[in-house]
């Protein structure tokens, strides 16, 4: 048996941070003198004690430890933690990039001036725009949503477009000299970029400055101002989407779904929204596997019943590309996640319609 201060010698822990994480279960002492209160831990505590002193180290929270301590035994599981927490410190990091860039334009206005260039895949960019065209809202009232943002990192820019009821996103990676910019493209200028990356050339080279983007494949430029709005700051949403365990995970017959979504006789309800008609699907998932149900086929224990706008499911489907999908959930009232396998920059979100 050791010691407390044995244990933390041992481990790299303090012993204030072992009374810690005993009174919050994640390592508990195996003997508790009865008398002095003093805690003495077995042997086969030092390896346990050592993982929770490296994971406090990278900042990992408190339930991401305990996972990690549930899961030792199994490497996959506790890379795919180490994996998305790392994906948070990296967009912790870009995040404050951003702001600390916003803050030296506000100290020296000339700050502002500076330009930031991509030279990024030609193939790459048409994908990603691909992805997240179709959730470009066109709201009149809402013309802040008319366009996809492009939020430029160290090592490349991530697209993101919503509407509301759907968020997309997709990321190209690129070599980058400059500060972090965000750009509001309008889809004018998206469908026009679009077209440019249709041209014959190896690479596409960005110019991005607080007022103006500049594309040019070969000898072809398109030039465009950003929309004058703050676009609304989704990088936590993303960041959770990401980093978040669903409930079901069903790979996706994308040629039958889209079959059976557009076959003549597909069951649908007819719904009203501030004027508009849509038709929504009835999804049905059990044991792993997805059907379409009729509108009014009742709910049952086995059978978790999603309901999704039909266009905006095969939009979803259209913008994911040719391939395996994957569909995500976690109920029947919470937002679908559609994404490629293994590729966690690239995804659609739809919310579900109430049944």
């Amino acid at each position: 048996m050791r010691s407390i201060g044995e244990l933390a010698r041992a481990s790299g822990l303090t012993v204030s941070a072992l009374r810690f994480y005993d009174r919050s279960g994640v390592l508990a002492p195996a003997l508790v003198d009865p008398v002095t209160g003093y805690r003495w831990y077995a042997e086969d505590q030092v390896a346990p004690a050592r993982l929770v002193a490296g994971l406090r180290r990278v900042g990992m929270p408190l339930a991401g430890i305990v996972e990690a301590l549930r899961h030792r035994h199994e490497p996959a599981v506790v890379g795919a933690l180490l994996d998305a927490h790392l994906r948070r410190l990296e967009d912790g990091l870009a995040d404050a990039r951003r702001e600390l860039f916003r803050i030296r334009t506000l100290i020296d206005p000339e700050e502002s001036e500076m330009t930031t260039r991509l030279a990024l895949s030609r193939t790459d960019l048409a994908a990603a725009v691909d992805a997240v065209r179709f959730a470009v809202g066109a709201d009149p009232e809402l013309p802040v949503l008319a366009g996809v943002l492009l939020d430029v990192e160290p090592d490349g820019v991530r697209l993101i477009a919503t509407d509301r009821h759907r968020l997309a996103t997709a990321r190209v990676g690129a070599e980058v000299s400059g500060p972090p910019v965000r750009f509001l493209l309008p889809v004018a200028a998206v469908d026009e970029l679009r077209a440019l990356l249709d041209a014959v050339g190896p690479a596409v080279e960005l110019t991005v400055t607080p007022d103006e983007l500049t594309a040019a494949v070969a000898d072809r430029v398109v030039r465009a101002a950003p929309l004058p709005y703050d676009f609304p700051d989704l990088h936590r949403l993303l960041r959770d989407a990401v980093s978040a365990t669903p409930a079901l995970r069903v790979p996706l017959d994308v040629a039958a779904l889209r079959a059976a979504l557009t076959a003549p006789d597909v069951p649908v309800q007819v719904r009203e929204h501030e004027g508009a008609r849509y038709e929504v699907t009835v999804l049905g998932l059990a044991g792993g596997g997805l059907r379409v149900l009729a509108a009014d086929e009742p709910a049952t224990a086995e059978v978790v019943r999603v309901g999704v706008n039909r266009h905006y499911l095969l939009d979803a489907l259209d913008a994911g590309g040719a391939g395996q999908l994957v569909l995500e959930l976690d109920g029947p009232i919470t937002p679908l996640a559609v994404r490629r396998p293994g590729d966690g920059d690239a995804f659609s979100i739809l919310m579900p319609v109430r049944l």
